[in-house]
């Protein structure tokens, strides 16, 4: 965000700078979503709803989950939030006492380990590389886990790194975390958002899983603020009362909004998208490469590429920064997700059209000869 802070303020002074840095799509909310928001002002559909949100909104996100992933979600499980973040800190709220410990992978979505401080709690990072896909598995949770452990966080696909976890290892994961007598969280927001496999879902293989998702990334409502999650049917209570006290509903507008969200005409529109974002990154991969940076593992969602810069720079933190100062181009520096190798990997966030991500691309190669 200072990168940001900076990147606006050279703008100000009239530079044109390249924005590779923040994930956000930059495409705007489909017309549908954005004519259904209109018409709930119109109706004066403003009012507080439910505190795990609209019934209608529920069913309709349960039934999503029956029609694209043949998995039978109850709607009552189903707890709308203002963005991912709400939906994160409920259930951080519902797990966490004071000094208990969640295992996250490094590196990894930055805010998570903000959020387990906030209450009192206290991170374990697991360092993940080239060799787990960037992910956390089974045995990371034999080795991390002790008697202070009571969760564990993942993603996929995953921010900073794009990867997924596989079937077998998101199974093999779920399995660990039971035995060992804990909670699984996993951050699927950006699901949709898959280009070379199935897309999937741990309810899948388990109702015992918190499942995190949102409308910002694959449906394009950044700025509504809207999320949900689906936790298992014994904490749901809990989560009523806890979100009664933090923020009483998501946004009513919004939610009205994304009752289309799941329909014909928007998922076709957002399809379109996807195949965008694809392009995107498949013109970056080799591009990059040819540059210097190493690849280890091709993304294979989200809009991210997180590239190991070690044959350029072993500081990518100063590295960045005279990056924007010299050839106004924004990218994100590995310390912005942890602590494991972040000086030598940086992350590109492929969310500007091919033609700026050419010129983008120049101006970098330009700053490394």
């Amino acid at each position: 965000m200072d990168l940001l802070a900076r990147a606006r303020q050279m703008e100000a002074e009239g530079r044109s700078v390249l924005h590779l840095e923040v994930g956000e799509p930059d495409f705007p909310t489909p017309r549908p979503i954005i004519d259904a928001g209109i018409e709930a002002l119109r109706k004066l559909k403003t009012h507080y709803t439910p505190a795990l949100g609209l019934p209608e909104l529920r069913e309709k996100i349960a039934r999503h989950y029956l029609e694209k992933y043949d998995v039978t979600v109850e709607p009552r499980r189903i707890i709308i939030t203002p963005g991912a973040s709400g939906a994160l800190q409920l259930a951080l709220s519902v797990l966490l006492d004071t000094d208990d410990k969640v295992l996250l992978t490094d590196p990894g979505y930055p805010c998570n380990r903000n959020m387990i401080r906030l209450l009192g709690a206290h991170s374990t990072p697991v360092d993940v590389g080239p060799d787990t896909q960037f992910q956390m598995n089974a045995s990371h949770i034999e080795q991390f886990w002790d008697e202070a452990t009571v969760a564990a966080m993942i993603a996929s696909p995953s921010n900073p790194t794009g990867t997924m976890i596989a079937d077998a290892d998101l199974q093999a994961l779920i399995t660990a975390v039971d035995k060992a007598g804990g909670s699984l969280i996993i951050d699927e927001i950006y699901q949709g958002l898959v280009y070379s496999q199935n897309d999937q879902t741990a309810l899948k293989y388990s109702d015992q899983v918190f499942v995190i998702n949102s409308f910002s990334k694959y449906f394009g409502m950044t700025g509504w603020r809207l999320g949900w999650m689906i936790a298992p049917e014994e904490y749901v209570e809990a989560i009523d009362h806890v979100a009664q006290n933090l923020f009483l509903a998501a946004p009513t507008v919004a939610q009205h909004a994304a009752l289309v969200a799941f329909e014909p005409e928007t998922i076709d529109v957002l399809q379109h998208r996807v195949s965008m974002f694809k392009e995107r990154r498949d013109y970056m991969l080799p591009v990059l490469k040819k540059m210097g940076f190493a690849i280890p593992v091709e993304p294979q969602g989200a809009f991210y590429i997180y590239a190991d810069s070690s044959a350029i720079t072993d500081d990518t933190f100063e590295w960045t920064s005279q990056l924007l100062e010299q050839e106004a181009v924004a990218v994100t520096p590995g310390i912005d997700f942890g602590e494991y190798q972040a000086s030598t990997h940086v992350r590109f966030a492929y969310t500007r059209p091919v033609d700026e991500l050419e010129r983008a691309c120049c101006r970098i190669a330009r700053f490394i000869k």
